[in-house]
């Protein structure tokens, strides 16, 4: 009956709504199996009819970028959901304020931001996510988050459609974690700049991409840190007790330790779900039990 529903509903909208739908290409690991539904709302109008009709009835997930994201590769029995095209605005406004939509690239909203002498963004040249993904978990680098520049979050519930503004200030925000309610879908953002010369931006961001070029893997399947830095247990950054904790030759399958950065696991040809997941939990096993610390996984793992 539910699926009867769903179908009509998908008969009656403009945007994309398909079914038995492959994720594998949709992720940086390029691991997954198949939804059984695919929605890639073009409108926020449709989205909030599709949350009001079957919010509560079906599971969830919203995929960005799949730059941070494990995907099972057996059947997701729900539906994902996907930011189309009109949920990747930027709109710039007065007192160096930007409006993102949740599906902008973090690179993009970076050159934004430069073509509009605006500093503050520059740490997001290196981070390959969305606005999304980077509210979510409050992503950073190099020693900024997104939460030194946030405003504001849009956002719409999974459950009922209803969509609400929440000040920065209403958040909790921390070490890739926020405290927002997990059936938030985050829709856009406003984020607050500085007026700064457009070449230091630019010199800014070539000395970030240049750090993260010489330090980590780039053009290969990965889904970027795959742990947190343990740090309420350990001062050591966490590839550091990944190094003296575990064979960097370790693979299982054809997932393995990336020999560039030991924080990036590789999907090396067709490595399997279950193949990285032995990888994760060996790599915490042997951490755990010669340093004592417990990692906690950086990248959404979807069972």
């Amino acid at each position: 009956m539910l699926d009867q529903e769903i179908s009509y509903f998908s008969k009656n909208i403009k945007s994309k709504f398909l079914s038995n739908y492959s994720l594998k290409k949709l992720n940086w690991f390029n691991i997954g199996g198949t939804a059984k539904f695919f929605f890639k709302p073009e409108t926020l109008d449709e989205l909030a009819q599709f949350l009001k009709n079957f919010g509560n009835k079906i599971n969830i997930f919203v995929l960005g970028a799949g730059s941070n994201v494990l995907l099972n590769d057996k059947l997701f029995d729900g539906v994902v959901i996907k930011l189309g095209k009109n949920f990747s605005n930027i709109t710039l406004m007065p007192n160096n304020i930007i409006v993102a939509g949740a599906g902008v690239n973090d690179k993009k909203l970076s050159d934004f931001a430069l073509k509009n002498s605006i500093g503050g963004f520059e740490f997001l040249s290196c981070i390959p996510g969305t606005v999304g993904g980077g509210l979510k978990i409050n992503s950073g680098c190099y020693g900024r988050e997104f939460k030194d520049i946030l405003l504001s979050v849009q956002v719409i519930d999974k459950k009922n459609g209803l969509i609400k503004t929440i000040p920065s200030s209403h958040i909790n925000l921390g070490y890739r974690k926020s405290d927002l309610h997990k059936d938030y879908i985050y829709l856009s953002a406003s984020f607050k700049g500085k007026k700064k010369k457009s070449e230091e931006i630019e010199n800014e961001i070539n000395f970030l991409k240049n750090k993260k070029n010489i330090s980590q893997p780039s053009k290969i399947k990965t889904g970027g840190s795959t742990f947190k830095n343990p740090k309420e247990q350990s001062s050591e950054k966490v590839w550091t007790l990944i190094k003296k904790s575990v064979p960097l030759d370790t693979s299982f399958g054809e997932a393995c330790i990336s020999r560039k950065h030991c924080n990036f696991l590789v999907n090396a040809g067709n490595a399997s779900f279950d193949d990285m997941i032995k990888l994760i939990q060996f790599i915490k096993k042997n951490v755990k039990s010669k340093t004592g610390v417990t990692l906690e996984t950086e990248i959404e793992i979807i069972k």
